[in-house]
């Protein structure tokens, strides 16, 4: 009895050492990873855009998943086969993935988005034919602001695939104003009446605004006018200087003119 007792013993301290040991510092060890990745997934959350209710999605699920990886090398260091639970983990992470392709697109190219970041919440942007201020940065759709109010909500894995025109981070942006003039006018006359509109509060000094003829078409001659000022003041500056063309060239008779067709009969 004494014997079997000193075998069973001896078994369970071979057992112990050899197996328990080993599996409880994997997961003590394991348990103090997940802790050290989630908090610096947490500070790198903390500097993006993305709400807090996705965030917290997001390190709950990358949570579950770690654990569920500790259990498993866990289970293995204690000789238990997790063969087939890997196997079944598999099918079913495979068959989770193509119901829900679309979301894990989106989901995919907002971390794109944060990685990259083209843009931030309060920019004023083109995506694809869609342009407005950036308005919200979500963990699958990012919110666009229009300029009429209307708010245009765009899958990420479309923002990404999009063009992205960002015309708030340089800090300024040019004004481009075409217009028509009637070819009776003086071109050095139009191209100072139109520096002389181009002269607002808003409109920066350097570059200085520019105007030249751009194209000579059938009824008109085209003239281009450039401003430049800063992101916050294009519309004023573009709605300011609009207004004050027609004033100018009135003043210095200037003539606009529009697409039309001189018919001459010869009798």
């Amino acid at each position: 009895m004494l014997e079997f007792l000193k075998s069973g013993f001896s078994i369970v301290s071979s057992f112990a050492v050899y197996k328990l040991l080993p599996a409880a510092l994997i997961f003590v060890a394991g348990i103090f990873v997940v802790q050290i990745v989630t908090r610096l997934l947490e500070k790198a959350f903390a500097k993006s855009k993305f709400d807090a209710a996705a965030v917290s999605l997001i390190l709950s699920v990358i949570r579950v998943a770690l654990y569920i990886v500790l259990a498993l090398m866990t289970a293995s260091s204690l000789g238990i086969d997790v063969t087939g639970v890997v196997a079944l983990a598999s099918v079913l992470t495979l068959a989770v993935s193509l119901s829900v392709q679309d979301a894990l697109s989106n989901l995919i190219g907002g971390f794109t988005l944060l990685y990259t970041k083209p843009f931030k919440i309060g920019d004023f942007v083109q995506i694809g034919g869609e342009s407005g201020t950036v308005e919200q940065i979500g963990l699958t759709y990012t919110k666009l602001l229009t300029a009429d109010s209307k708010t245009v909500s765009m899958p990420n894995k479309s923002v990404v695939a999009a063009q992205i025109v960002n015309y708030t981070v340089a800090g300024v942006r040019r004004v481009d104003i075409n217009i028509g003039v009637s070819y009776s006018s003086d071109p050095d006359l139009v191209m100072e009446a139109l520096l002389e509109a181009a002269a607002v509060p808003t409109a920066l000094q350097d570059p200085a605004p520019y105007s030249a003829i751009s194209e000579y078409g059938e009824s008109t001659v085209q003239y281009v006018l450039q401003v430049w000022s800063t992101s916050d003041d294009y519309w004023t500056t573009l709605h300011t200087v609009n207004r004050n063309i027609q004033s100018v060239f009135t003043q210095k008779g200037v003539i606009m003119t529009y697409p039309h067709l001189n018919v001459h009969l010869n009798k």
